[in-house]
C-alpha cells in the first residue's frame, strides 16, 4: 500500500468541528445510527450501504416541509424508475424563500446582482418573496396550472430567478436558455416542450457591447406556436413589442394589500417536475431532462448544506449562464438562506481579473468558477490574493472541466495558501455533482475531495468491474433522487434507458472517464464520449452540423473537443468541402460567423482543417469518439474496431494530426 501523497491544504481541527457535515454526521449518529467516528470516509459509506435511512435524515436535518407526508423513501430502487418519498407532497419554492419568513432576516439581501458595470443591487428576501407571489398569481390569472411549461430567454439577471421560482410556486415546470443562444438552438429546446408562456429580454450586455436579440425574440414568438404570453423584460431600455405583456405591470406593488399578500405555493407530488435541462444534443436534438420538485430540493439541500457548507450569512456566487446546470444550482443556494449573486457578463471584462473584483465587491464566502478562467488568469500573470481583499472567500470551487495540478496550485499560491479548493464534477444530467467538495477532507493537488453523499461512485472497467487506482468509466450503483424521472417527448423510456443504462443494465453511466485512488478522492480525465463542453456550456456536435452545412460549400463536417493536459481545450472542425469550393480566409470567417450567430459565440472552432472525406460507422454515423481518442495519442489499433468503419484510411489523418502536435 503506497501513502498517500502530502495534501496541498487541510483544515483545521477548528475548521472540521464548525463543518455543517460534522455536525450532521453527529446528529444522524445519535439520531439515525450513523458511524460517530471514521470520519467522511465513514459516513459515505454509511450513505451507500443505508440509503434510505440516509435520505429520511436529510429530509428530517433540513426540516423539509412534507404537506402531506410521505410513505416510503423508496418505493423502488430500480434504474431507471427509481421512485422517492412516495405519498410526500411539498413545493420548492416555498423551501427556496423561507428565509424571508425570519423577521430578523427578511431585510438582508437575497440576491445581489451584479453587471459588467460592477454596482451591486440587491434584492431582499421580503422583496424577493413578495415578487415570486405577485407573480405567481399573474401567472395563474394567465391560466398557467401545473405541468404546464414556462421558459426564459434570459440572461443571468433577478427576473430570472423570480420567474423560475414563480413557475415553481404554480406548479408548472420551468426552463431557460442564455440570450447568446441563437434562434434555432432556443427553438431546438422550447419546441420540444410547447411552453406556455415566454419570458424574455430584448438584448444583453456582454463584452462592453449591447446585442440586440429583438428580431431572435420574434422568431421564437413566431415558431412555438403554444404561447399564450410573452412577457417583455427592457434590460436595453427598448418598448414592449406589440402583445406583450411588460414585467413591471406584473410584479408592481401598486398596493398595500398586494405588498402584504401571501405567495400560494402549490403542493405537488415529489415527482412533479420542476424544470427541463438540456442536454448537448450529441445525436440529435438535445434530450429534453426533467427533474423533479422533491428530488432537486432533497438533493441541493444536501449538495449545498452540506457539501459546500453553506448557511445563513454565506455568500454565493459562481459564473454562470441560465443556460447551463450551474444556474439552476445557484439559484437554490437560496434553500439554504444564502445570499446569492447573480454576475449578468463577460467573465474577463474589462479585464481578465473581473471575477475576482466581483467576489471582492460582493463578500463572496463560496466562490465558483471554470477550470479555464482560472487557467487563463495563472496564463495572464494575475495576483488575486495581492490585487483584492479575499478574505472573506473560505472556499474556491471550479467546473465545467477538470482543474489541472497547475490550476491548483496558482489558486494555492496567488488566492491564499490557507485556501479550500473545491474541483466538482456531476453533469446536466442530475443538475449536481458526482465528486468534489468535502469541507472535513484535505485537498490534493488534481484531484477532486472525494464522492459525494448518498452517491455510490465507482470506476469500471470495460467488463463492468470496479477498479481502484486504474481509470474506468464513470458508474453511479445507486439512485440519486435528482436524477431524471424522465426525458420529455420519449413515452416508453427507450431514449432515457439508451443514454445511461445501455452499457451497464441498471446502473448509470455518465461518459466520464475518472480513477478513484487509494485514498478516496477522484481524478477526472474528460469525456468519454464526443460533448463539447467549452467555459462549462455544453454543446452537441449535431448543432454544429446543422449550421455548418447549410453553408453551400460544406460537404460534411466533424467536430471535436479535446481536453488538453495543460488545462486548455482545442476544439477543431474537420470539413470535407463540396467539389470546386476552396477552404480559403472568406470561408473560415463565413463558418466562424454561422456557428457565432446560429449557436453560440463559445463553440467557434479554434482551426477549421480541410479533411478527403469524413469517417463514418456502417451505420452512417459519424465517428466522433475513435477520432476525439487518436487526438488524444491513442493507438489506431486500441481507438476503434476496425469493423465498424467505412473507410479504416480516413483515420490515419487524424492519427497522423496527433503525432504532428505531441
Amino acid at each position: 500500500m503506497t501513502a498517500s501523497p502530502a495534501p496541498l491544504w487541510q483544515p483545521d481541527a477548528d475548521r472540521v468541528a464548525a463543518a455543517r457535515i460534522t455536525r450532521f454526521q453527529t446528529w444522524a449518529a445519535e439520531r439515525y445510527g450513523a458511524p460517530a467516528g471514521g470520519g467522511y470516509a465513514a459516513l459515505h459509506r454509511w450513505s451507500v450501504d443505508e440509503l434510505e435511512t440516509f435520505w429520511r435524515a436529510v429530509a428530517d436535518w433540513f426540516d423539509v416541509r412534507f404537506s402531506t407526508p410521505y410513505e416510503q423513501v423508496i418505493g423502488d430502487r430500480s434504474m431507471p424508475g427509481a421512485r422517492w418519498f412516495t405519498g410526500a407532497t411539498l413545493n420548492y419554492a416555498e423551501h427556496a424563500l423561507r428565509a424571508a419568513e425570519d423577521p430578523a432576516r427578511a431585510h438582508e439581501p437575497a440576491l445581489i446582482h451584479v453587471d459588467e458595470t460592477q454596482e451591486m443591487s440587491p434584492i431582499s428576501w421580503s422583496e424577493l418573496r413578495r415578487q415570486v407571489g405577485a407573480l405567481a398569481a399573474e401567472l395563474r390569472a394567465l391560466g398557467v396550472r401545473p405541468g404546464d411549461r414556462v421558459s426564459g430567454y434570459l440572461p443571468n439577471i433577478p427576473e430570472a430567478v423570480t420567474a423560475l421560482l414563480a413557475a415553481a410556486a404554480v406548479g408548472a415546470v420551468w426552463t431557460s436558455c442564455a440570450p447568446d443562444f441563437g434562434a434555432r438552438s432556443v427553438l431546438d429546446r422550447f419546441q420540444q416542450v410547447e411552453p406556455v408562456v415566454l419570458f424574455t429580454v430584448d438584448g444583453y450586455r456582454y463584452g462592453g457591447k449591447e446585442h440586440d436579440r429583438r428580431e431572435t425574440v420574434a422568431e421564437l414568438r413566431r415558431e412555438l406556436p403554444t404561447l399564450r404570453a410573452v412577457v417583455h423584460i427592457p434590460l436595453l431600455g427598448s418598448p414592449a413589442p406589440d402583445g406583450a405583456l411588460s414585467w413591471a405591470d406584473l410584479v408592481s406593488a401598486d398596493s398595500e394589500a398586494d405588498r402584504s399578500a401571501e405567495p400560494v405555493f402549490e403542493q405537488v407530488p415529489f415527482d412533479h417536475p420542476l424544470w427541463v435541462l438540456y442536454s448537448s444534443g450529441t445525436t440529435g436534438l438535445p434530450k429534453a431532462i426533467v427533474q423533479s420538485q422533491g428530488g432537486i430540493l432533497l438533493e441541493h439541500f444536501k449538495q449545498l448544506g452540506l457539501h459546500c457548507d453553506l448557511g445563513p450569512g454565506d455568500r454565493f456566487f459562481w459564473y454562470t449562464s441560465t443556460g447551463w446546470m450551474m444556474w439552476n444550482f445557484l439559484v437554490s443556494g437560496l434553500l439554504t438562506g444564502t445570499t446569492v449573486i447573480l454576475y449578468d457578463g463577460s467573465p474577463g471584462y474589462p479585464g481578465t481579473g473581473a471575477q475576482w473584483a466581483i467576489a471582492e465587491r460582493t463578500g463572496a464566502t463560496l466562490f465558483g468558477t471554470s477550470a479555464a478562467y482560472v487557467m487563463a488568469c495563472r496564463k495572464a500573470g494575475l495576483h488575486p490574493g495581492r490585487d483584492h481583499d479575499l478574505s472573506r472567500v473560505q472556499c474556491v470551487a471550479t467546473t465545467g472541466s477538470p482543474l489541472p495540478p497547475d490550476g491548483f496550485r496558482w489558486l494555492h499560491d496567488e488566492v491564499r495558501e490557507d485556501l479550500w479548493i473545491a474541483s466538482v464534477s456531476g453533469g446536466t444530467d442530475v443538475c449536481s455533482c458526482f465528486a468534489g467538495a468535502v469541507p472535513t477532507l484535505p485537498v490534493h493537488i488534481g484531484e477532486l475531495q472525494a464522492a459525494c453523499l448518498g452517491t455510490d461512485l465507482q470506476a469500471w472497467d470495460p467488463q463492468g468491474k470496479a477498479v481502484t487506482g486504474e481509470v474506468g468509466e464513470l458508474v453511479v450503483t445507486n439512485p440519486m433522487p435528482s436524477m431524471p424521472i424522465h426525458f420529455w417527448n420519449d413515452p416508453d423510456g427507450s431514449r432515457y434507458r439508451d443514454s445511461y443504462f445501455e452499457t451497464y443494465p441498471g446502473v448509470w453511466r455518465h461518459g466520464d472517464w475518472i480513477t478513484i485512488t487509494d485514498h478516496g478522492s477522484v481524478v477526472i480525465h474528460g469525456r468519454s464520449d464526443s460533448t463539447l463542453n467549452r467555459q462549462g456550456v455544453r454543446m452537441g456536435s449535431a448543432d454544429i452540423y446543422e449550421a455548418v452545412e447549410r453553408l453551400p460549400e460544406i460537404r460534411e463536417s466533424l467536430v471535436i473537443g479535446l481536453e488538453e493536459p495543460n488545462g486548455g481545450y482545442w476544439m477543431p472542425l474537420f470539413v470535407h468541402l463540396a467539389p470546386g469550393a476552396t477552404l480559403d480566409d472568406d470561408l473560415r470567417e463565413r463558418v466562424k460567423r454561422t456557428i457565432r450567430e446560429q449557436l453560440s459565440p463559445r463553440h467557434v472552432p479554434d482551426d477549421i482543417i480541410e479533411v478527403p472525406a469524413i469517417p463514418h460507422t456502417l451505420t452512417g454515423k459519424r465517428i466522433e469518439v475513435p477520432v476525439k481518442r487518436l487526438l488524444q495519442g491513442t493507438p489506431l489499433a486500441k481507438a476503434v474496431n476496425p469493423g465498424s468503419v467505412d473507410d479504416i484510411d480516413l483515420l490515419r489523418f487524424y492519427e497522423d494530426l496527433a503525432r504532428t502536435r505531441a
